[in-house]
C-alpha cells in the first residue's frame, strides 16, 4: 500500500501559490510544444508554423477542456458558483471536452491560416499523449479523479480526503496508457508515416485513448451517474470518439478493398 501526504500546492510566496497540478499541466505543454516543432522541422517544414497553431491549441484545450467538465459532470455545482469556472489551477479539465476544443481550435486555425485539415495533424496528435500524461500525473497530485477501493498492494491511501483505506490510482492509469500510446504512435510514425493517411493517427488515438479509457472508468468512482446505471458519465462519453474511429477505419478499409 501507498500513502498520499503530499499537499497540491508546491510552494506559496505570499498570496500567490504554485500548484502541482499547474506544473505538470505546463510542463507537458512546453514538452510537446518543442518535441513537435522538432518532428516538423525534421520533415523539412518552417518550425514556426507550431508557434500558431500551438497558441490556438493551448487556448482551446483549456477552454474545451475546462468546459467540458463544468458541464459534463457538473453543471449545478459551478453554475451556483460561476466564478468558480475560472480556477483551472485547481483541478477540473475533462479529457472529452478538451478533444473538443483542440479540434474547434484547429479548425479554427485552419480557416485563418488557409491550410489543410491534415498538413500537420500527424505531428499535433503526436503532442497529445504527452500533454495528457502529465495532467492525469497532476491530478494525483491533486487527489482527484479517485480510483474505487481496492486491496492490490499498489492501492494508494488519499490521506489528505480523510481517508484510511486504499483505492486504486485510476489517475496514474490514465497517465500509463498516455505514456504507451505516444509509444506506439512514435514508433509506428518513424516506421511508417509516409505510407499511411494523414489522418490515421487523429484517429487512431481516439480509438485507443478512449477505447482504454472506458475500461478504466470501471475503475474510478462515480459522482454523476446513478450506480443503477451500467455506465460512467466518462464511458458514455468515450463511445462517440470510438464509434466515430471504428467508422473511420471501416471507411478506410473499404477503400483499400475496392483498389
Amino acid at each position: 500500500m501507498f500513502f498520499h501526504d503530499i499537499s497540491p500546492i508546491l510552494f506559496e510566496l505570499g498570496p500567490l501559490s504554485l500548484r502541482w497540478y499547474g506544473l505538470f499541466f505546463a510542463l507537458g505543454l512546453v514538452i510537446a510544444y518543442f518535441f513537435v516543432r522538432h518532428l516538423i522541422k525534421r520533415k523539412g517544414h518552417n518550425p514556426e508554423i507550431v508557434d500558431s497553431v500551438v497558441f490556438y491549441l493551448i487556448i482551446g484545450v483549456i477552454i474545451g477542456a475546462r468546459l467540458g467538465h463544468v458541464f459534463f459532470y457538473h453543471p449545478l455545482d459551478y453554475l451556483s458558483n460561476p466564478i468558480s469556472i475560472l480556477y483551472v489551477w485547481n483541478g477540473g479539465l475533462s479529457s472529452h471536452g478538451a478533444t473538443l476544443g483542440i479540434l474547434i481550435s484547429y479548425l479554427i486555425w485552419l480557416k485563418v491560416h488557409k491550410t489543410k485539415f491534415a498538413e500537420h495533424l500527424t505531428e499535433l496528435v503526436l503532442g497529445i499523449p504527452i500533454v495528457a500524461t502529465m495532467v492525469r500525473i497532476g491530478n494525483f497530485f491533486n487527489s482527484e479523479i479517485i480510483g474505487i477501493p481496492t486491496n492490490n498492494e499498489w492501492g494508494v491511501i488519499f490521506h489528505r480526503l480523510g481517508e484510511d483505506f486504499p483505492r486504486h490510482p485510476a489517475q496514474l492509469y490514465e497517465a500509463a496508457l498516455n505514456l504507451a500510446l505516444f509509444a506506439i504512435l512514435y514508433l509506428l510514425y518513424r516506421a511508417r508515416a509516409p505510407h499511411l493517411p494523414k489522418s490515421f493517427f487523429l484517429f487512431l488515438y481516439l480509438l485507443l485513448y478512449f477505447g482504454g479509457r472506458f475500461f478504466i472508468e470501471f475503475y474510478k468512482e462515480r459522482f454523476t451517474i446513478p450506480a443503477e446505471i451500467p455506465l460512467s458519465m466518462g464511458q458514455f462519453l468515450s463511445l462517440v470518439p470510438i464509434l466515430i474511429a471504428i467508422f473511420y477505419f471501416l471507411f478506410l478499409a473499404f477503400r483499400l478493398k475496392k483498389r
